[in-house]
């Protein structure tokens, strides 16, 4: 099933989502930092027959509005309301990859009677981090993958020879390459880099480390995606989760930080079979 593409104007700024309307159960995919909605097409198409599905372009990145400002896990939380508000949504199942896997660990926490059940996609930092590591956000900038393809870049074939490098299209497949294609624009000057802003990267990553996701008990159904080449390879990186999240099953899976993107068959039946015993 092909998505279709919608706009949602807010107050402050309009919100582009994806989504798959065929059946009545919802569920609502979050990317991560640097992406955009289009990376969950794979998973959408396999869900597509039994969920209602929307992939929303966070603020700041895709074809969502990139404000200066505003870029805190309340705003954004606050735009997914008004979205669920918009589709007549209650509540509904959450995916949240890599950032926000966190936003979702504070959103359960804050609000959790809007979450059905939650995924979390190889989550990042879900500890509050000391205000003295800020020193290091250029550093991490510039060699985080899902950040080295900010540009800018002199060409568009310079702006793809660098993403042919990065984990998530390792294979470039056609697929890939259209997920590729969707996060980069030419801008005013000629220059090609992502749609992704620098105002949305600064603070958003002020906002994770500033915050700590996981600070009491969470009784949310949770899935824990461990992707063998991710983030969360280690004992005590899980130990948070399975400290704090009273509901959790941890699945291991093959891939990296973006298993979806390179793993997504065996990725889709995963998330398959926890929704269904979800339901």
């Amino acid at each position: 099933m092909i998505p279709v593409r919608k706009i949602l104007s807010l107050p402050k700024i309009q919100l582009s989502y994806l989504e798959w309307n065929q059946a009545q159960e919802p569920l609502l995919l979050l990317h991560g930092l640097g992406d955009h909605a289009l990376v969950w097409l794979s998973l959408g198409d396999y869900l597509s027959k039994n969920y209602h599905i929307v992939a929303p372009d966070m603020r700041g990145h895709g074809d969502s509005s990139k404000p200066e400002e505003n870029y805190t896990f309340s705003e954004a939380i606050a735009d997914l309301e008004a979205l669920m508000d918009h589709l007549k949504w209650s509540s509904a199942h959450i995916i949240g990859h890599s950032w926000t896997g966190k936003l979702a660990l504070i959103w359960a926490r804050e609000n959790p009677g809007r979450l059905r059940s939650m995924i979390l996609v190889d989550p990042i930092f879900v500890w509050k981090m000391p205000s003295l590591l800020q020193v290091t956000f250029p550093l991490l900038y510039r060699v985080l993958p899902f950040l080295k393809g900010m540009g800018p870049f002199a060409s568009y074939e310079q702006a793809e020879k660098q993403a042919r490098q990065l984990n998530q299209y390792q294979q470039w497949t056609p697929w890939q390459q259209q997920v590729f294609q969707a996060s980069i624009e030419q801008k005013s000057d000629g220059s090609w880099g992502s749609k992704f802003t620098i105002a949305a990267r600064n603070q958003i990553f002020s906002e994770v480390m500033r915050i700590s996701g996981l600070t009491v008990p969470i009784y949310t159904n949770t899935l824990f995606v461990q992707p063998e080449k991710g983030v969360n390879r280690q004992n005590w990186q899980l130990k948070p989760y399975k400290t704090y999240l009273k509901n959790l099953r941890i699945c291991q899976v093959p891939g990296n930080h973006w298993p979806f993107l390179v793993q997504p068959e065996t990725f889709n039946s995963t998330v398959a079979d926890f929704l269904q015993n979800n339901n």
